[in-house]
């Protein structure tokens, strides 16, 4: 197949058996050989922040839960207090390699979210590093306001005037700004209620923000479906997404999201009900959830293998949910295909076949990385190590 780039998009696609090489004039070829893929979309990634969580990986092999963490102080809020005595330029440094990792996969396109600041200046702190990682490297940034997070410890017995300020100050300033694309809640028994998320949403599309939800990952709180109900791009997690929250997510064209890495890391048993969803037909996206605490993983192949093994996802529909699927949690249908008029974001592997990106945990199998038709890495470029 003849894969060629005009102006930023696909041009034509071609057998080659009978592509003819006139029609390639004034257009720019993308590849030979290997396997072409759309770009990769990493549709829930938490990139900015400060500082690390080892420690509590190690608490956790020791026994200690990721809710008991949490209540200790841990968790979310070690990373909040890291993040908040850190510069926009400490953040940029230390997210810059992270996204790198994510680049040198495959990833063309990813969403940030803030959440480690939970307060005005330091959420809006996080998402100006955010667009600035969009600025300086060639891949697209969607940043998403996750201020409902978790209660910072100034708000500890006020959790309704901290969504208040969620609402009345840090959805209005991010959105005067330009800094945000969409709004998310973490709906769970440690963090927000789903009338308190009902609150953001309805603040959010006051702005003519989309909304997002982390549901369904410790308990069942119906959050997906309240989610679905505001006309939610996607919910994440889904462990505990039971079926009434399925179909409401089938009527609504939400997406669901699901994190592997956190499964993986956090040692969870309760599966996200993938039969379900393959019932009702809703689109899977795939993420990294790339995060201090519970997914330290920027290796989106990683995922995909992860989504199969765990999750019991066939190859294609993994690979579908870093592309398609991701897009589409982004409100981006147009991304993670590829077809004439479509964005030529695409990758060339070193591999035989499409499920060998699910089969095989295994680097450098990238060897070219086009993004807005331009070649933005050639294995043969790249730096050797030793």
């Amino acid at each position: 197949m003849a894969v060629l780039v005009e102006g930023g998009v696909v041009a034509g696609l071609w057998p080659e058996s009978t592509f003819d090489p006139w029609q390639a004039l004034g257009a720019v070829e993308v590849g030979r050989g290997g396997v072409m893929t759309p770009g990769l979309v990493d549709c829930h990634s938490h990139l900015v922040y400060a500082g690390n969580r080892a420690g509590e990986f190690e608490q956790r092999l020791e026994g200690a839960s990721y809710a008991d963490i949490a209540r200790a102080g841990g968790g979310i809020l070690s990373t909040v207090r890291a993040t908040r005595a850190a510069s926009e330029d400490e953040l940029l440094a230390q997210a810059l390699p992270r996204l790198q990792a994510l680049l040198a996969d495959g990833v063309t396109t990813v969403e940030i979210k803030s959440g480690y600041g939970l307060t005005l200046a330091d959420e809006l702190k996080m998402l100006r590093v955010a667009r600035r990682l969009g600025e300086l490297l060639p891949v697209r940034v969607l940043t998403t306001l996750l201020g409902a997070h978790a209660l910072p410890p100034e708000f500890a017995a006020d959790s309704d005037g901290y969504i208040e300020l969620v609402c009345e100050q840090m959805i209005p300033a991010a959105a005067a700004e330009g800094l945000v694309d969409a709004v998310d809640v973490f709906c769970e028994s440690i963090a927000f209620s789903p009338a308190q998320t009902a609150r953001v949403f309805q603040a959010a599309q006051r702005h003519g923000l989309r909304v997002k939800v982390h549901a369904e990952q410790l308990s069942n709180q119906s959050a997906s479906a309240l989610a679905a109900s505001y006309g939610a791009l996607s919910a994440d997690h889904l462990e505990f997404l039971d079926e009434a929250g399925v179909q409401a997510m089938a009527e609504a064209g939400t997406v669901a999201t699901l994190l592997p890495g956190a499964f993986h890391c956090l040692r969870e048993t309760q599966l996200p009900p993938i039969e379900l969803l393959r019932r009702y037909g809703v689109p899977m996206a795939l993420a990294s959830d790339a995060n201090p605490g519970t997914s330290p993983i920027c290796f989106p192949t990683l995922l995909l293998n992860l989504a199969c093994t765990l999750f019991r996802l066939t190859p294609r529909e993994a690979l579908a949910g870093m592309t398609a699927h991701g897009a589409q949690a982004l409100g981006l249908p147009e991304l993670g295909r590829i077809a004439v008029g479509a964005p030529a974001d695409l990758c060339l592997w070193d591999i035989q076949q499409p499920a060998e990106l699910a089969y095989a945990v295994q680097p450098g199998r990238l060897r070219q990385r086009i993004y807005q038709g331009r070649i933005s890495y050639h294995k043969e470029d790249a730096p050797h190590g030793c």
